[in-house]
């Protein structure tokens, strides 16, 4: 079934899923999804561009696009796995006996590097014009788009791309016109010779995500007064050989907790050509991402400049922070997509006990959940994107938007994409465990963004904190009755819409008066998500008239969020679909949900 708007029966439906029994491969034995364009076999993901994106842009962008998704199903994948089984290891001398540490890494990834550094300028294209032949530095969506289809091949190199991509953006905040003119151009350069990298070294073994912990002290250096002297251990630091770096520290003599903690950009390298004194203790053996190097740094009185305010250093990195957690919700997305992608094509095309897994009454059940995690994290993903771009213009409400949809998105996706990416594994079967297959790595990674840029706890009460301290609450239903007012709803499911959001104001209400109620945040993380979710699909499918998405933000609101007596059977309802025409005349198509 295609996203077309179908002519108005009362024919009953269900979540579709296409049928490709004529494709070649399905006559190999074990179904192999390699060689897809993961962009061309994504039209959801092409309609939702065609709503987020500026038209003149996605039509420049669609030859990028259409590469890109071929390279991902086909020539990075394989790169990505050859990097995953290849780690970078650590030198700390050269051949000829100086003491220099370097990291070396497998050719594959350097290839990755070139892809994305240098060919599609992923991390730059946000920040400066002339990137991929575009005169103007182009919105957040696109670069969003981009990496969307860059991960679903390789997650690791990705932390180093949204760390550069997020340096760049702090730095133009809250950098001196100095520092700025000393290293923007590296920075978002596309040549890999000139390329300075960014990284983030925040964490402490004793501190953890308590900045107000953080020990690594900060001198005026004597002979330059402009400089500072970090001294002190990061504990895990993803990118350690990167050419710059956003590092939190305490300056001598500051008060004691966050109001002494102030921002310093790093550099591996002196103006002047030196080595920094900053030393990579041992590199990380991870779970996932095995392709990029994370590493422990030891400073000894590395040289580094302020950035921004002393004593503010926290308020600016949380700056950082939050376009790494959008970045991070996005690679979950991806992930997702990913998954299910695979899941979706080895049901098509394995059979067992003489049918295809996809007509089997328990396997579309499960396949359509992870469907409605994935596409939801994908939308909460692009209404993010939407909402920093109106926030970059300085449209009024649109940073309290941001502040909230961005720990939404980072709390709740990187939690789906964990689940999800295990159940396309189970989905393959077997063949899944295997490391030859993309399913294992695949999972290890899913598992590091619920960690990465603060844990499941820290991130829901980042909802609260912006809930408090930005005013977001209103702002944020104030967004959802726009996209309710915007979409094509049957009163039916509209009442159940509207209980819904009366129980969530309620849940929201009783944690941010009543701190006793802590407990309950991540609730609230969840069921503002899922809302956010179900009301940005249904505004989505009615955009561009898809029974296909508005299923699937009914399957949200049906099972996920109203309420439900969990000891009684459930039964597939029929229930009005969502999806209204103006030229209806009252009628409406009927939709069976399945469980």
């Amino acid at each position: 079934m295609n996203n077309r708007a179908l002519p108005l029966t009362q024919e009953k439906i269900s979540v579709p899923f296409q049928h490709t029994d004529n494709n070649e491969k399905s006559r190999y034995p074990v179904p192999d999804r390699a060689g897809t364009n993961v962009y061309l076999d994504d039209t959801d993901f092409q309609q939702l561009l065609k709503i987020y994106m500026p038209a003149k842009l996605l039509t420049h962008l669609q030859p990028h696009l259409t590469r890109l998704g071929e390279l991902a199903g086909a020539e990075l994948d394989e790169l990505a796995r050859q990097a995953d089984s290849n780690p970078p290891t650590l030198q700390h001398r050269t051949r000829d006996g100086r003491d220099k540490q370097s990291i070396l890494k497998h050719p594959s990834y350097v290839e990755m590097e070139r892809l994305a550094f240098s060919e599609f300028g992923l991390a730059a294209l946000s920040h400066k014009s002339g990137v991929l032949g575009w005169e103007t530095k182009m919105p957040a969506v696109a670069k969003y788009a981009m990496t969307f289809l860059f991960v679903q091949a390789e997650f690791g190199l990705c932390c180093p791309l949204s760390m550069t991509d997020s340096l760049t953006r702090t730095l133009v905040k809250y950098g001196s016109p100095q520092l700025i003119s000393r290293y923007f151009e590296d920075l978002t350069s596309q040549d890999l010779d000139t390329l300075s990298q960014g990284a983030m070294f925040m964490t402490e073994q004793g501190a953890g995500s308590d900045i107000a912990a953080t020990e690594t002290l900060a001198q005026n250096d004597p002979k330059d007064p402009q400089a500072w002297l970090l001294s002190g251990d990061k504990w895990f630091c993803s990118n350690p050989d990167a050419a710059l770096a956003m590092v939190l520290a305490r300056h001598e003599g500051g008060p004691e907790g966050m109001k002494g903690v102030s921002l310093f950009l790093l550099p591996r390298t002196l103006p002047d050509g030196r080595d920094n004194r900053i030393e990579i203790v041992r590199l990380k053996d991870k779970l996932g991402t095995r392709s990029m190097a994370s590493g422990e740094i030891r400073l000894r009185g590395a040289k580094a400049w302020l950035v921004g305010e002393l004593g503010r250093g926290f308020v600016q990195m949380a700056d950082m922070v939050n376009n790494s957690r959008l970045s991070n919700g996005m690679r979950a997305a991806g992930l997702m997509r990913r998954a299910v992608g695979e899941a979706l094509y080895i049901s098509k095309h394995r059979k067992a006990f003489g049918a295809s897994l996809i007509d089997m009454p328990l396997m579309r059940p499960q396949l359509s959940k992870m469907m409605l995690s994935a596409e939801q994290a994908r939308t909460v993903m692009f209404q993010a994107a939407e909402a920093l771009r109106r926030s970059d213009a300085g449209e009024e409400g649109a940073y309290a938007l941001t502040r909230l949809l961005t720990p939404l998105l980072k709390f709740r996706a990187c939690r789906d994409a964990r689940k999800v990416t295990g159940d396309a594994l189970e989905v393959r079967g077997g063949c899944g465990y295997i490391e030859e297959w993309s399913d294992p790595r695949i999972l290890r990674d899913a598992h590091l963004g619920s960690v990465w840029e603060g844990t499941s706890n820290i991130v829901a009460l980042d909802v609260i904190r912006a809930i408090k301290r930005e005013g977001s609450l209103p702002i944020w239903n104030l967004h959802l009755d726009q996209l309710i007012k915007e979409s094509k709803w049957h009163p039916q499911a509209l009442y159940q819409l509207a209980q819904a959001r009366v129980r969530v104001n309620s849940l929201i209400d009783s944690v941010v008066n009543n701190t006793e109620h802590e407990e309950v945040t991540r609730q609230v993380a969840s069921s503002m998500y899922r809302v956010t979710a179900v009301v940005a699909m249904a505004w989505e499918a009615t955009q561009y008239e898809s029974i296909r998405r508005m299923t699937l933000a009914q399957l949200g609101l049906i099972h996920q969020l109203s309420v439900q007596d969990p000891l009684k059977a459930r039964v597939q309802p029929d229930l009005t679909c969502l999806f209204e025409e103006s030229q209806s005349k009252g009628r409406v198509e009927t939709v069976n949900l399945f469980n």
